[in-house]
Protein backbone atom coordinates (compact mmCIF):
# COMPACT_ATOMS: atom_id res chain seq x y z
CA UNK A 1 0.00 0.00 0.00
CA UNK A 2 1.04 3.24 -0.99
CA UNK A 3 2.06 5.54 2.52
CA UNK A 4 -0.05 8.78 2.58
CA UNK A 5 2.38 11.73 2.53
CA UNK A 6 3.18 13.45 5.53
CA UNK A 7 1.97 17.06 6.38
CA UNK A 8 4.48 19.14 7.53
CA UNK A 9 3.74 20.30 11.00
CA UNK A 10 4.98 23.49 10.28
CA UNK A 11 4.95 24.66 6.49
CA UNK A 12 5.60 27.49 4.77
CA UNK A 13 2.71 30.55 5.91
CA UNK A 14 1.37 32.47 2.35
CA UNK A 15 0.57 36.22 3.52
CA UNK A 16 -2.50 36.11 5.49
CA UNK A 17 -5.17 38.64 5.02
CA UNK A 18 -6.71 40.11 8.99
CA UNK A 19 -10.29 38.10 7.26
CA UNK A 20 -8.43 35.06 6.87
CA UNK A 21 -6.52 35.26 10.11
CA UNK A 22 -10.09 35.75 11.91
CA UNK A 23 -11.09 32.48 9.94
CA UNK A 24 -7.99 30.33 10.65
CA UNK A 25 -8.59 31.32 14.61
CA UNK A 26 -12.44 30.29 14.44
CA UNK A 27 -11.67 26.95 12.30
CA UNK A 28 -8.22 25.91 14.15
CA UNK A 29 -9.20 26.89 17.75
CA UNK A 30 -12.50 26.64 17.66
CA UNK A 31 -15.10 29.48 19.04
CA UNK A 32 -14.30 29.92 22.66
CA UNK A 33 -16.78 27.82 25.02
CA UNK A 34 -17.05 27.54 28.32
CA UNK A 35 -16.57 24.23 30.34
CA UNK A 36 -19.96 22.98 31.47
CA UNK A 37 -20.50 19.92 33.43
CA UNK A 38 -20.62 16.92 30.47
CA UNK A 39 -21.40 13.11 30.98
CA UNK A 40 -17.97 12.22 30.68
CA UNK A 41 -14.10 13.46 29.91
CA UNK A 42 -11.92 12.30 26.86
CA UNK A 43 -8.60 12.88 26.70
CA UNK A 44 -6.86 12.45 23.40
CA UNK A 45 -3.37 10.94 23.37
CA UNK A 46 -0.39 13.26 24.14
CA UNK A 47 3.25 13.38 25.86
CA UNK A 48 2.41 17.19 26.95
CA UNK A 49 1.46 17.51 31.08
CA UNK A 50 -1.78 19.30 30.06
CA UNK A 51 -3.28 16.25 29.03
CA UNK A 52 -3.78 15.26 32.64
CA UNK A 53 -3.60 18.44 34.26
CA UNK A 54 -6.37 19.69 32.73
CA UNK A 55 -8.30 16.54 32.99
CA UNK A 56 -7.24 16.31 36.73
CA UNK A 57 -8.90 19.59 37.15
CA UNK A 58 -11.56 19.25 34.82
CA UNK A 59 -12.56 15.76 37.17
CA UNK A 60 -12.42 17.60 40.78
CA UNK A 61 -14.25 20.70 39.34
CA UNK A 62 -17.25 17.84 38.93
CA UNK A 63 -16.84 18.50 35.16
CA UNK A 64 -17.50 14.93 34.49
CA UNK A 65 -17.47 12.01 36.24
CA UNK A 66 -16.37 9.32 34.02
CA UNK A 67 -12.39 9.89 31.96
CA UNK A 68 -11.88 7.76 29.04
CA UNK A 69 -7.83 8.23 28.17
CA UNK A 70 -6.19 7.43 24.48
CA UNK A 71 -3.23 7.03 23.12
CA UNK A 72 -0.53 3.80 22.09
CA UNK A 73 2.73 4.52 21.29
CA UNK A 74 3.02 6.99 18.19
CA UNK A 75 5.73 6.32 15.55
CA UNK A 76 5.84 9.85 14.49
CA UNK A 77 5.20 12.35 18.09
CA UNK A 78 7.77 14.79 18.98
CA UNK A 79 7.37 13.73 22.97
CA UNK A 80 7.01 16.51 24.93
CA UNK A 81 10.85 17.80 26.41
CA UNK A 82 9.48 16.47 30.26
CA UNK A 83 8.37 12.87 28.93
CA UNK A 84 10.60 10.00 29.94
CA UNK A 85 8.63 6.97 28.77
CA UNK A 86 9.37 6.77 25.36
CA UNK A 87 8.59 3.00 25.12
CA UNK A 88 5.17 3.25 27.48
CA UNK A 89 1.60 3.92 25.97
CA UNK A 90 0.58 7.36 26.59
CA UNK A 91 -2.39 6.32 27.77
CA UNK A 92 -0.35 4.51 30.79
CA UNK A 93 1.56 7.69 31.81
CA UNK A 94 -1.40 9.84 31.42
CA UNK A 95 -3.94 6.84 33.87
CA UNK A 96 -0.65 6.81 36.23
CA UNK A 97 -0.67 10.78 36.49
CA UNK A 98 -4.75 10.86 36.92
CA UNK A 99 -4.60 8.13 39.84
CA UNK A 100 -1.20 10.04 41.34
CA UNK A 101 -3.99 12.98 41.36
CA UNK A 102 -6.32 11.51 43.48
CA UNK A 103 -8.68 10.39 41.08
CA UNK A 104 -10.24 6.92 41.52
CA UNK A 105 -9.41 3.57 39.13
CA UNK A 106 -13.21 3.05 38.87
CA UNK A 107 -13.52 6.41 37.21
CA UNK A 108 -11.11 5.94 34.33
CA UNK A 109 -11.58 4.48 31.33
CA UNK A 110 -8.22 3.77 28.66
CA UNK A 111 -7.27 2.50 25.25
CA UNK A 112 -4.02 2.06 24.41
CA UNK A 113 -3.24 1.13 20.74
CA UNK A 114 -3.74 4.18 19.20
CA UNK A 115 -1.47 6.09 17.42
CA UNK A 116 -2.84 8.99 16.29
CA UNK A 117 -5.79 11.38 16.56
CA UNK A 118 -8.28 8.85 14.28
CA UNK A 119 -7.56 6.21 16.06
CA UNK A 120 -7.98 7.75 19.38
CA UNK A 121 -11.54 8.38 18.97
CA UNK A 122 -11.87 4.70 17.28
CA UNK A 123 -10.60 3.10 19.69
CA UNK A 124 -11.78 4.30 22.17
CA UNK A 125 -14.84 3.35 21.33
CA UNK A 126 -14.33 -0.21 22.06
CA UNK A 127 -13.83 1.05 25.77
CA UNK A 128 -16.94 3.33 26.13
CA UNK A 129 -20.05 3.15 25.04
CA UNK A 130 -20.69 7.06 23.64
CA UNK A 131 -23.89 5.69 22.52
CA UNK A 132 -24.91 6.17 26.78
CA UNK A 133 -23.92 9.69 26.74
CA UNK A 134 -25.08 13.24 25.86
CA UNK A 135 -22.43 15.32 26.44
CA UNK A 136 -18.42 14.98 26.23
CA UNK A 137 -15.93 17.58 27.44
CA UNK A 138 -12.78 16.67 25.17
CA UNK A 139 -9.35 17.56 26.56
CA UNK A 140 -6.47 18.78 23.77
CA UNK A 141 -3.66 21.38 22.48
CA UNK A 142 -5.67 24.27 21.79
CA UNK A 143 -4.65 24.45 17.97
CA UNK A 144 -5.61 21.02 17.44
CA UNK A 145 -9.09 21.73 19.30
CA UNK A 146 -10.72 22.08 15.25
CA UNK A 147 -9.22 18.97 14.01
CA UNK A 148 -9.95 16.78 17.35
CA UNK A 149 -13.54 18.08 17.41
CA UNK A 150 -14.03 17.09 13.43
CA UNK A 151 -12.86 13.82 14.26
CA UNK A 152 -15.47 13.46 17.48
CA UNK A 153 -18.05 14.90 15.13
CA UNK A 154 -16.94 11.91 12.14
CA UNK A 155 -17.12 8.60 15.11
CA UNK A 156 -19.25 9.63 17.53
CA UNK A 157 -23.27 9.66 17.74
CA UNK A 158 -24.29 12.85 16.43
CA UNK A 159 -26.37 13.24 19.61
CA UNK A 160 -23.17 13.84 22.12
CA UNK A 161 -22.28 17.37 21.98
CA UNK A 162 -18.77 17.46 22.54
CA UNK A 163 -17.07 20.93 24.34
CA UNK A 164 -13.39 21.49 23.86
CA UNK A 165 -11.67 22.37 27.86
CA UNK A 166 -7.98 23.15 26.33
CA UNK A 167 -4.55 24.35 27.17
CA UNK A 168 -1.91 26.40 25.28
CA UNK A 169 1.54 25.21 24.40
CA UNK A 170 4.86 26.30 23.93
CA UNK A 171 7.33 26.28 20.65
CA UNK A 172 11.07 27.26 21.68
CA UNK A 173 9.81 29.68 24.53
CA UNK A 174 7.07 31.01 22.66
CA UNK A 175 3.55 30.10 24.17
CA UNK A 176 0.92 29.99 21.08
CA UNK A 177 -2.75 31.09 21.80
CA UNK A 178 -5.38 31.74 20.01
CA UNK A 179 -4.67 35.43 20.68
CA UNK A 180 -1.49 35.65 19.79
CA UNK A 181 -0.36 32.76 17.11
CA UNK A 182 -0.20 35.90 14.23
CA UNK A 183 2.12 37.81 15.27
CA UNK A 184 4.69 34.29 16.04
CA UNK A 185 6.44 32.69 13.51
CA UNK A 186 5.86 29.28 15.35
CA UNK A 187 2.28 30.27 15.69
CA UNK A 188 1.41 31.11 12.51
CA UNK A 189 3.13 27.73 10.82
CA UNK A 190 1.84 25.92 13.16
CA UNK A 191 -2.25 27.38 12.94
CA UNK A 192 -1.75 27.24 9.53
CA UNK A 193 -0.35 23.62 9.48
CA UNK A 194 -3.88 22.42 11.34
CA UNK A 195 -5.88 24.21 8.83
CA UNK A 196 -4.33 21.95 6.56
CA UNK A 197 -4.92 19.11 7.93
CA UNK A 198 -8.20 19.72 8.58
CA UNK A 199 -9.17 20.18 4.77
CA UNK A 200 -7.25 17.16 3.96
CA UNK A 201 -8.48 14.74 6.14
CA UNK A 202 -11.50 16.13 5.78
CA UNK A 203 -11.59 15.71 2.14
CA UNK A 204 -10.58 11.79 2.75
CA UNK A 205 -13.39 11.52 5.08
CA UNK A 206 -11.10 11.29 7.83
CA UNK A 207 -12.95 14.04 9.82
CA UNK A 208 -16.19 15.92 9.26
CA UNK A 209 -15.37 18.31 6.52
CA UNK A 210 -15.33 21.97 6.68
CA UNK A 211 -18.43 22.90 4.98
CA UNK A 212 -16.54 26.02 3.41
CA UNK A 213 -13.12 26.75 3.38
CA UNK A 214 -11.01 29.77 3.50
CA UNK A 215 -10.85 31.86 -0.15
CA UNK A 216 -6.98 32.32 -1.17
CA UNK A 217 -5.81 29.43 1.06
Amino acid sequence: MKQKPQIPKEPEVPNLTQQQVDKLTAIVFLEQQEPVPCDAIFVFGGTHPGHWEKATKAYHAGLGKTIIVTGGVSPTAVRHSEWENAASPESHVIVSKLLQAGIPENAIVYEDRSRNTLENVKFARDVFDFSAIQSLLFICKAHGAGRQYRTLANYLPQTVHCIPYVFDTVYQNDLITRNNWMNLEKGRSRVYGEYIRICTYGDRGDIAALTEKIEGL
